[in-house]
């Protein structure tokens, strides 16, 4: 789905390749991203970062907003589109444009800006987190003061070690220190995946088991507990959705 018209305007940069299946069923993770954040009246534009596809310089400015996707790729390395993207993060930063990292985004976001990224100590984490929201939170936040704890898709085995200078870690779980981290009002980096559907991480879930990243038991774990409990998708969708627009 691609939604045209009006006065926003969004960008997906893409730092992964499309699976066989989420082309088969959604048509790729662009219409993914869409379906999650996107309304009508507005217009969302694809940058397949990964395959060295960026916005000019003169274009960045038409953009209300964008969305930094994950990645099967660390967040902490040097290939030469890693390090161009986090050089157009830093430009974003400084043109205070709205920036929403998720997964890889979240790491490398922060790594653009200064904090630091690297291996998760304890491994990886796949499944559905409950990532506890830190109270007292400022505008734009402020909706997650009604919000305790959240459950989330996760599946990563990177993480942030620690934000920049100026950044505030708003959520964490029993997992990962940093779990949400924001920069005034045009920086937000969430390590979870809103934009996911159950099945996809499923399909994930084979696809990393196929390639040896991760153990049948492991693999067979995640699946179980993904059966029987369901992630906060409509309330994550709701947070992006409001900090991409500033409602």
């Amino acid at each position: 789905m691609k939604v045209e018209g009006g006065e926003g305007r969004y960008a997906v940069l893409l730092a992964a390749k499309d699976s066989e299946y989420v082309e088969k069923v959604y048509g790729g993770y662009f219409n993914v991203f869409v379906e999650a954040f996107g309304e009508e009246g507005e217009s969302w534009d694809l940058f397949r970062v990964i395959e060295g596809q960026f916005p000019e310089f003169d274009e960045i400015q038409n953009y209300s907003g964008f969305v930094v996707s994950g990645s099967p790729f660390d967040a902490f390395g040097n290939e030469h589109w890693i390090l161009t993207l986090c050089s157009l993060l830093t430009t974003l930063n400084s043109m205070k444009k709205k920036v929403l990292g998720i997964c890889f985004g979240h790491q490398v976001l922060c790594r653009a800006l200064g904090g630091k990224v690297g291996r998760a100590w304890s491994g990886w984490d796949i499944g559905l987190r409950k990532v506890k929201l830190v109270k007292g939170i400022s505008s734009p936040f402020t909706l997650l003061n009604d919000m305790p704890s959240l459950s989330i898709i996760e599946c990563h085995q990177d993480e942030v070690w620690e934000v920049p200078y100026g950044a505030k870690v708003i959520a964490f779980s029993n997992k990962t220190n940093v779990e949400m981290f924001a920069i005034g009002n045009h920086i937000l980096g969430i390590q979870g995946h809103p934009e996911y559907t159950k099945d996809i991480l499923f399909n994930l879930i084979d696809r990393l088991l196929n390639n040896n990243s991760v153990k049948s038991d492991f693999a067979e774990d995640a699946k179980i507990a993904l059966e029987s409990a369901e992630a906060d998708n409509k309330s994550w969708q709701k947070i992006c959705s409001s900090f991409l627009k500033g409602k």
